[in-house]
């Protein structure tokens, strides 16, 4: 339901009052690491101005101090993109059941290397898409390489293929900081990965994806590492099963960001290094975590870690009867592709060397 409008709000100042004193909006989860650039949590002035609005009725101001309509982009929230690419067939999403995984691979036919400085992915009917990532296949890769193109169809495994962009509901599209980007060799291809959640009513669903190029060589280059745990099993019942993995950074790196994942039975999520010396520091604490909200977590100054900084990604899982959204507290549950299965993987956006590519990057 849209609050736009005092007409629209008046009805649910009081939910509004509770959902603000209780800090459930806007949504935010970090509660350890930061600060944080995108962090859209109120005040506590702000908070007390909605409180004693709500208490005295929720009355209406003088017209002529009430803001402007908001503006909404219809169309791309990224500026005009260089380049589009589209899946050619829409996927028919069904009312209901199980939708595997689904691949679409894009040739992009581009004849020169290109640097990316925004990248946004609009899903065709978003109301049945739980995310959508946008890996980068560059020439000569074996990832998917005899796979069909321009049309859906399932596929497993791993790939060390960069990411350019994620799409969840609520997430922002890829922005690259002043004087960074990522790298679209030329000859590449875009394989988007989607994780549909059939919502009751069939959908039709031909997502598109754009891409902003520069001209200028970057500063940095960007790239998305991950560090996760599929080997794993959650006893029944448990309220805080704790799932860790951790690695060691080969190469100096920027730290820009930070993207927990897990399922309906994630608890809370962090993000931890130890610099040479043995000092521990929390870089990101979530709790707790959303999967209704995956958020995004950009730093307000990016982090430089060192060579030879370890890395420990923690996630803590309730299986119990108590989370609420517990599908089957009676289970065990292990990695798996599904929500009610699970999946442990701290994301993370860093910055380096435009001459350095992932594979320097693997953390060990």
């Amino acid at each position: 339901m849209p609050l736009l409008t005092y007409q629209q709000a008046r009805p649910w100042a009081k939910a509004m009052r509770q959902a603000v004193e209780l800090k459930k909006m806007p949504p935010w989860f970090a509660v350890g690491g930061g600060p944080f650039h995108n962090n859209p949590s109120l005040t506590a002035e702000e908070i007390k101005t909605i409180s004693a609005w709500a208490e005295a009725g929720a009355p209406r101001g003088p017209a002529r101090e009430a803001p402007q309509p908001a503006h909404w982009t219809n169309g791309w929230n990224i500026r005009s993109p260089d380049l589009v690419v589209a899946a050619q067939r829409p996927f028919a999403v069904p009312a209901s059941g199980t939708v595997d995984y689904q691949f679409v691979i894009l040739p992009l036919r581009t004849m020169e290397d290109h640097w990316v400085t925004a990248a946004e992915i609009r899903p065709g009917a978003r109301s049945a898409v739980h995310h959508i990532v946008a890996y980068i296949r560059e020439p000569g890769s074996e990832w998917l390489k005899d796979a069909p193109r321009n049309q859906a169809f399932r596929a497993q495994g791993v790939t060390t293929s960069d990411i350019l962009a994620i799409y969840t509901p609520g997430q922002a599209p890829f922005q690259a900081p002043e004087g960074m980007a990522k790298r679209l060799p030329a000859g590449s291809e875009l394989v988007l990965q989607f994780h549909y959640t059939p919502n009751g009513t069939p959908e039709m669903d031909q997502t598109s994806v754009g891409m902003v190029f520069t001209s200028k060589p970057p500063t940095k280059r960007v790239l998305t590492l991950q560090i996760g745990n599929a080997e794993f099993h959650i006893p029944p019942g448990d309220p805080n099963y704790r799932v860790s993995a951790g690695g060691t950074l080969p190469n100096d790196a920027l730290l820009l960001s930070m993207f927990p994942h897990m399922h309906l039975r994630g608890k809370a999520f962090e993000y931890e290094i130890t610099a040479e010396g043995g000092h521990a520091e929390t870089l990101l604490r979530v709790a707790p975590y959303s999967f209704q909200w995956q958020l995004n977590y950009v730093l307000e100054q990016p982090r430089l870690l060192r060579k030879g900084t370890h890395l420990r990604f923690t996630g803590w899982f309730d299986n119990s009867p108590a989370n609420p959204f517990n599908p089957d507290p009676l289970k065990e549950v292990s990695y798996g592709e599904q929500s009610w299965e699970e999946m442990m993987i701290g994301f993370f956006d860093v910055a380096v060397d435009p001459k350095l590519d992932k594979s320097a990057f693997f953390v060990r």
